[in-house]
């Protein structure tokens, strides 16, 4: 346990997709609550500063440092050249700023930023000419960023062609296990309706970063049988922090606390601030993790 390290998302406290989300909440007032709530991590938002050494200040005057970051890739829309060239770029920015981890998402096919599409009912699945595409991609991408010195992850995530277990399960199978590593978030799983803790288990080998996201079902059903898009249901307040849903998290916790796990576990769960205050949802969360997670 003692080598799992606590981190929380700035989404909670402005939203990079929907930016009115939040758009009041500052990048001094974010990093100052994560720390006084008891977090040592972060991932990188929209607002944080892109000079390293403006970052690195800002940080370790609170005892922060950034655990990871999102990357967008483009593997099914792009030409491999540009995807790598913006890819080295925020590796490079990463390892400056002594992070080990760099999350990556394929959004050429993704509906998770449209608001005209139903997040379930419109969910794309990759072709088998995507699936090539995507997966020799992910393994020219792990091979850079190995050589910048990172651990890639891969972000499977609603609204896009790598969200179920069967699709998680083909991913791993056809990227090299050196090179590709999962990033394991128990809302996207169970919101997709997964078995998150068979994923957990199967993977945990492989699993180099966890984000930790509730999921608040009732909400998660209405997105469903209403058609909404991923946004909406995020505004609608379909996630929240672990202990504040219906995500029992307590043999995630035990599963990887008996593990060689040694990375971080981020809590991320994108809300309306206005809504759900981050501190206090933060505050709520790392009380819940030191309960039950012992951490």
């Amino acid at each position: 346990m003692a080598k799992i390290k606590l981190g929380i998302a700035p989404i909670a406290w402005t939203n990079d997709d929907m930016p009115d989300l939040g758009k009041e909440n500052t990048f001094e007032q974010c990093v100052s609550e994560m720390a006084l709530a008891g977090f040592t991590g972060s991932e990188v938002g929209g607002k944080y500063p892109k000079d390293t050494a403006v970052l690195k200040k800002a940080l370790d005057l609170r005892g922060m440092s950034i655990a990871s970051a999102w990357f967008s890739s483009f593997l099914l829309t792009q030409p491999y050249e540009q995807v790598e060239k913006d890819f080295i770029a925020h590796c490079e920015f990463l390892h400056a700023m002594g992070a080990k981890f760099c999350n990556v998402a394929e959004q050429g096919n993704s509906i998770q930023g449209k608001f005209d599409k139903a997040v379930f009912r419109d969910k794309p699945y990759n072709t088998e000419e995507q699936w090539k595409l995507l997966t020799e991609g992910l393994n020219k991408l792990g091979a850079v960023a190995k050589k910048i010195g990172l651990t890639m992850t891969y972000h499977h995530h609603m609204g896009t062609g790598v969200q179920t277990a069967e699709e998680i399960d083909r991913l791993m199978a056809e990227t090299d296990p050196e090179l590709v590593w999962l990033l394991y978030d128990t809302g996207h799983l169970v919101c997709s309706g997964e078995d998150y803790l068979a994923i957990l288990k199967k993977y945990l080998p492989r699993i180099r970063h966890i984000h930790l996201k509730d999921v608040r079902m009732p909400i998660r059903d209405k997105v469903k049988a209403e058609n909404m898009c991923f946004l909406d249901g995020v505004r609608a307040g379909m996630f929240t922090v672990p202990g504040d849903g219906d995500v029992d998290f307590t043999p995630i916790f035990d599963i990887v606390n008996a593990s060689d796990y040694d990375g971080w576990y981020i809590v991320e769960a994108e809300q309306d601030p206005a809504k759900a205050n981050p501190f206090e949802y933060a505050l709520k969360a790392r009380k819940y993790i030191r309960e039950k997670a012992h951490l």
